[in-house]
């Protein structure tokens, strides 16, 4: 039986040039290469049968490629589309999962807190979307969305009438600025705030060293030792953490603190001490401020707005205390924690460079038009709720 002729091969320069990256390019796959191959070597007017000696590859799969390329070109060395396999669930389906997803449960009268992808699985089914699907399916579907009901975050209204004076006081004064003019050289800026219950938990047995391929490890039962509170200055500009521990909080701690600061250089001569403090107990108030500035004439005390800790710099300050002190926490004592608290201080001092603060008050007003825009938003929602 005669055997067809080879398709001849005749590439343009473009394609000669494509076809060269595509046979010997690094990040080329391994299939295109080939495919690229047989084409450059039919190109050269070799048979099939040389093709085949010289790469090793079946006749039928080089008869293929050659083809292929000189009927379509370069888009000719592709895949061709496939089927695949047919659908099983259908859009409709797909879409009324995402609803439900996006649906709190006490919603729908389901009593769960939130939804698991078993759970969303298993309502679907209850309600006939669909007669089976798996948690893995539904997940799929949760993922091209990036919808993740299984998480949740906190959040709280902003109650404070005065919200954004407050606030920009405080963001000023990190920017260096007080009442529109910029800060002296004789003009400092203290964040201060109180760390309470430090806990000083003796384990049963002694903490363990991590290893090879083991985590440290740190005994469950522990002896209490007591607990007592970790008071910090941060000075905003200079990178400086002054601390003390007091075994309870209140004014007269918070006082020693103050007194501990403005009673060195150069806060002692300086023109003006402007201390920032949440509206804690030990802090609240225009009493408060009165005291300050009757001990101290050159320190003034400024408030952060209510529920907005989060802008007091020495937070930051003590979370690395939390993170590389007090957790895991296994003292013997108290001194030992006190002492450890000192340590870290003067370890951080050492090398401590002043925070990139990047949040202005052009991202405080943005914040607040969001916030406005949200509660507008869910105000028009709840009464079309009611009015159904």
């Amino acid at each position: 039986m005669p055997v067809a002729p080879a398709r001849p091969i005749a590439p343009t320069a473009a394609e000669r040039e494509r076809l060269k990256k595509m046979a010997y390019g690094h990040k080329t796959e391994h299939r295109m290469r080939l495919r690229a191959q047989i084409v450059l070597h039919a190109a050269r007017g070799r048979s099939n049968a040389r093709i085949v000696r010289e790469t090793g590859l079946h006749l039928d799969t080089v008869r293929t490629w050659r083809g292929r390329f000189a009927e379509q070109g370069l888009p000719g060395l592709a895949d061709r589309k496939r089927t695949g396999r047919p659908r099983t669930f259908t859009a409709l389906q797909t879409a009324q999962v995402t609803a439900l997803a996006c649906q709190l449960p006490a919603e729908t009268g389901v009593p769960l807190s939130r939804w698991s992808c078993p759970e969303l699985a298993r309502e679907a089914m209850e309600r006939g979307i669909a007669t089976f699907v798996s948690a893995s399916t539904v997940r799929r579907w949760l993922a091209e969305d990036a919808l993740k009901p299984w998480q949740h975050r906190s959040w709280i209204f902003i109650t404070d009438p005065d919200f954004r004076a407050k606030a920009a006081r405080v963001l000023d004064l990190y920017a260096r600025t007080w009442q529109g003019r910029p800060l002296g050289e004789d003009e400092y800026v203290i964040s201060a705030d109180e760390k309470t219950s430090i806990q000083a938990r003796c384990r049963c047995h002694p903490t363990l060293a991590p290893g090879q391929a083991r985590a440290m490890r740190v005994n469950h039962t522990y002896g209490r030792g007591g607990a007592l509170a970790y008071l910090a200055a941060y000075d905003v500009h200079r990178a400086k953490v002054f601390g003390r521990t007091e075994p309870r909080t209140g004014i007269a701690p918070f006082m020693n603190l103050v007194a501990q600061v403005m009673r060195i250089e150069p806060y002692a001569s300086a023109k003006r001490v402007f201390w920032i403090v949440d509206n804690g107990s030990s802090h609240r108030g225009k009493a408060a401020a009165e005291r300050l500035t009757a001990a101290f004439p050159n320190a003034m005390l400024v408030h952060t707005p209510v529920h907005a800790s989060w802008l007091n710099q020495v937070e930051i300050y003590f979370s690395l205390v939390q993170r590389k002190v007090v957790s895991p926490n296994d003292f013997t004592d108290l001194t030992q924690v006190a002492d450890w608290l000192r340590a870290f201080e003067d370890r951080y001092n050492a090398t401590a460079q002043p925070l990139q603060w990047r949040f202005t008050t052009s991202d405080l007003d943005d914040l607040l038009a969001r916030l406005d825009r949200h509660t507008a938003d869910h105000q028009a929602e709840s009464s079309v709720a009611l009015a159904a």
